[in-house]
């Protein structure tokens, strides 16, 4: 699910408005004394045996923190132990997520469903923490980590729970710079722990037919492709000057982590982050991840060899209003080059083929690929291909159904941990492929064509795009 920052209506935000107020009255006897149930308390008729169970903590409870909580609740063979985040309740309410987020609703969230599921008249049997690290220090019954807080954290947190060897699920993009999403990768294959992207798209059917449709040759070899995402990134305003009270509950020096220190603002949290680039990567990196995951795992692209972005800018400390960036891919084997091209808060060219009154697919997120002997296009998230026009559709013959399936993003991840096999969405994969992505933040930030030396991490043709590559840590934090 991606982390939309568009408001939602009125009539929503009144029909899903909860006050902080009447949340914490709801809440007060569900988070008193909260401690660990015995394990074998929680088995039962119907109920997964807890030594068959995978156990789980979670960095982050906010928008997208309560979104997987949600789908891993849903899961009868995973038990979240323990949550840490650092805002005690936030209002989602007027974005996409629509619900609160913070300790207090995933606390209240888990404990239902848990007492529900064990037919105990109430369950506190989730551990709930501010700061992850004392999480992970303190509680000894958990086998991995979901980690869904805002992309600057995303580094740290990982590497704590890979340290300690803990399987790890971790939100898109996998790291908000290049470097620290190499070391990411590189400290899970030493760990031998099992881990997970969470761009949800890679786990449904929808991106297999696409591989097995273009390696099948449905449109020849391809050598373009155009993925995006449309809607203006909306401004706040520039940077913001004023000093509003702190809200109750937030620990805001653990927000920033290892950010640069910035005094307190609700442009930054709980939703506005996204917009500055000490804390986030513009769509490209939030919504890059789902709609060009298609091309990347379809077309085995691997790094890219040039990155150019050309942007409009409201505040350079910002991410642009709209912006257009070009990776050039080299040949891979017998495929031929391909120029993958990303519009963010645009749209590509319409296609010839497409028929008069007929749209791109996708709402305003998708990709299209261009082969040599037609096109294929796709809704955003990895949706289900499609070929351009519908007459050659209907003369296509399918191809067998060749990849695995594998139900499911959480699925994936949560058989891969019981299992030991690879989750399909495994940093092996989505970790070449974030920092490509990534590549493309740092030519929005630069302003012009990038070459690039992969093994070194590195623009040969840049100086100023070092730092950008790899961040110098504030407030006492290390990677």
């Amino acid at each position: 699910m991606a982390h939309d920052d568009t408001p939602a209506s009125e009539n929503e935000i009144k029909s899903g408005q909860s006050s902080r107020r009447q949340f914490m009255t709801r809440t007060a006897s569900t988070m008193a004394g909260a401690a660990l149930v015995p394990r074998h308390v929680l088995g039962g008729p119907g109920v997964t045996p807890p030594s068959d169970r995978l156990n789980v903590a979670m960095i982050g409870t906010g928008g997208q923190g309560m979104q997987n909580l949600r789908n891993l609740l849903e899961e009868e063979d995973v038990r979240i132990v323990a949550i840490a985040d650092t805002a005690e309740w936030a209002d989602y309410s007027r974005f996409y997520h629509k619900v609160p987020g913070g300790r207090l609703p995933a606390a209240e969230r888990i404990n239902t469903r848990y007492a529900r599921q064990t037919g105990a008249a109430d369950s506190r049997g989730c551990r709930v923490y501010v700061d992850f690290r004392r999480m992970l220090d303190e509680v000894q019954d958990y086998d991995a980590v979901v980690v869904s807080t805002p992309d600057h954290t995303h580094a740290v947190a990982a590497l704590a729970a890979i340290e300690r060897k803990k399987h790890v699920y971790i939100e898109k993009p996998l790291a908000r710079t290049i470097s620290e999403v190499r070391r990411l990768t590189e400290a899970a294959a030493e760990a031998g722990v099992a881990t997970q992207l969470g761009h949800q798209g890679h786990g449904n059917d929808g991106i297999r037919l696409t591989r097995e449709w273009i390696q099948d040759g449905a449109i020849g070899p391809v050598t373009e492709v155009h993925a995006w995402c449309d809607g203006a990134n909306r401004s706040c305003g520039g940077r913001p000057r004023e000093s509003p009270p702190m809200p109750h509950g937030l620990d805001w020096d653990l927000w920033l982590g290892p950010a640069p220190r910035v005094p307190y603002h609700p442009d930054y949290t709980p939703c506005g982050w996204r917009y500055f680039w000490e804390f986030g990567t513009s769509k490209i990196g939030d919504m890059g991840s789902h709609n060009m995951d298609p091309a990347f795992f379809a077309l085995d692209l691997g790094y890219p060899e040039w990155v150019e972005a050309r942007s409009a800018w409201g505040d350079r400390e910002m991410r642009p209003f709209v912006s257009i960036v070009d990776y050039q891919f080299p040949a891979r084997g017998a495929m031929p080059p391909v120029r993958l091209t990303w519009y963010e808060g645009l749209m590509p060219r319409r296609p010839e083929e497409l028929e008069e009154g007929r749209v791109l697919t996708g709402g305003g997120n998708g990709i299209l690929f261009v082969g040599e002997k037609g096109k294929i296009m796709c809704p955003g998230w990895a949706g289900n291909p499609r070929m351009i026009p519908e007459t050659e559709m209907r003369r296509y013959t399918l191809p067998e159904k060749t990849l695995p399936r594998v139900g499911g993003i959480y699925r994936d991840w949560i058989d891969a941990c019981r299992t030991g096999r690879k989750a399909s969405s495994d940093w092996s994969y989505s970790g070449p492929f974030t920092e490509a992505i990534l590549s493309g933040v740092v030519a929005m930030r630069v302003g012009e064509r990038l070459h690039w030396d992969w093994p070194e991490m590195k623009v040969t043709n840049h100086a100023d795009a070092e730092p950008l590559i790899f961040p110098e840590y504030q407030n006492g934090w290390t990677l």
